[in-house]
Parts: structure tokens; sequence; C-alpha cells
């Protein structure tokens, strides 16, 4: 039985909320404070969320419909349309088109999640496989923006508690082989998991306390899914992390985020 997109629409409307109330109290001067991803503003990390929002709909659209999803040549406008706004209309329009996309996945119906089927990014991509997609990217820039404003903010605990599960395609597609070999016992807390990761050409990223490797890391989960995400720098890094037989540095260099 294919899992449900419920609990990852659930978790992307609280972080729609999150973002919303993070947003809307600030200054333009502060919409153009540079966020946590690097080169952006928190005006050009929401301008990203918006135009990804349109993407979204269209590749909703296709894998409703069984046509092929939109190519490279269909985003080119909508980007050159968000870069073209101004910071205000940037985090004003953001939100709504957040909103927009957002309500598109709760409002489909049992039907309409059982046949939408989308080939996109090298990948077959069910409902809650795009629904994943989106979270995914939505919590950890939601996460950019909170970030410089309470340096103390983490991604929120319930998409979190999915990323955590579902990071194994993404440690393979972004984690970049530097040229020392490793096998990496990962455990987490908050929740607890169990990972093993070997650190070779591909990267590679599964389930369960396997055997072998002398190297270990243990942190939060929330902690683990920043670091895949690339986003777990010297001065983000939990107090709590405990690493045996690999350095973070290294660890940093494999997952340097996009």
């Amino acid at each position: 039985m294919e899992a449900s997109p419920g609990p990852w629409i659930a978790a992307l409307r609280h972080s729609h909320d999150i973002l919303q109330g993070l947003v809307e109290p600030l200054e333009a001067e502060q919409l153009e404070q540079p966020s946590y991803a690097s080169g952006w503003s928190i005006a050009e990390v929401l301008s990203h969320i918006g135009s990804q929002s349109e993407i979204f709909e269209l590749f909703l659209d296709a894998g409703l419909s069984g046509e092929d999803p939109p190519g490279s040549g269909a985003f080119a406008p909508i980007w050159e349309a968000w870069n073209a706004r101004d910071p205000q209309s940037q985090a004003t329009d953001a939100l709504q088109a957040d909103e927009r996309v957002l309500r598109r996945f709760e409002s489909l119906t049992p039907q309409e999640v059982g046949k939408l089927r989308l080939k996109a990014f090298g990948m077959e991509l069910d409902a809650t496989g795009l629904t994943r997609m989106r979270l995914g990217e939505h919590a950890l820039h939601t996460w950019d923006v909170a970030v410089v404003l309470d340096p103390s903010a983490e991604v929120a605990p319930d998409a979190v508690a999915l990323l955590v599960d579902s990071l194994s395609q993404l440690a393979e597609r972004s984690g970049k082989y530097a040229g020392t070999k490793a096998r990496v016992r990962v455990s987490t807390t908050r929740p607890e998991r169990h990972f093993t990761l070997e650190i070779a050409d591909p990267v590679v990223l599964t389930t369960g306390d396997g055997e072998g490797g002398s190297a270990r890391l243990s942190l939060p989960a929330e902690a683990f899914v920043r670091l895949v995400y690339g986003r777990l720098d010297a001065s983000h890094t939990p107090l709590s992390i405990e690493a045996e037989g690999v350095a973070l540095d290294d660890l940093r260099q494999v997952f340097q985020g996009f």
C-alpha cells in the first residue's frame, strides 16, 4: 500500500504557517537582510518559494492529467517574473502563491491521490513523493529565514520526523565524495533512528545500524536533516553531537548544500 500524503501535507501547512508568522511582521529593510542561504536575502528566499509554488502547480497539473512534466524552458519566465519583483512584493506574493499551491495539495481527492503519477528529476513520483519534495524544500528554506531572526531556530519537528526517513535519495544526489572513504554508523534522537553512511563514490545512506565501520555519529534528527541539506555549519551545530572516527568538517564537505 502506498504511503498517504496526508502527514506530509499537514506538515507543509504547518511550515507555511511558520513562514507566514515570520515574514508578515518584517519591514522592507528586514526583507533585504541576508538569509542563511548563501547569496540570498530573505526576500530572495521568499521569491524562490514563490516561483517554486508556481512550478509545483505545473507538476501537479501534469501528474493529474498524465502529461509529461514541464521542461526547463517553462521555468525561466517564472523565475524572471519573480526576480523582477521588489522585495516587498516578493514576500507578499510568495505567501499568496504558497497558500495557493498548498490548497491544491489539501484539496486532492482520494481518487486524484491514487492516479497522480509524474516522472521528474529522474524519479517516479506519486502524490506522496511530490509532497515530500515540496516539504523538504519548504521546511529548510523556512529555516533559512527563521535562523537569521532567531539563531536558536530549528527545523519544525513534524517536518523533521518525516524528512529524516527520506534522506537516502537526497544523500546520494547531493553527497560529494571528497576522496576519503569512510563508513559511519549514524544514530539520531527525536526521533530515534539508525543509519549507515557510506562515504565513497557514490555516497550511500541506508537505514539500519549496519556492521563494520569504526566511525560513529550521534546527533538530534533535526541536526542530521540539516547536515544532509548542507546547513550544519559550526555556528549552528548542537553541543549534543558526538562524533568518533569522523570529523564534522569532513561530513560538511560531503554535504555542501544546494
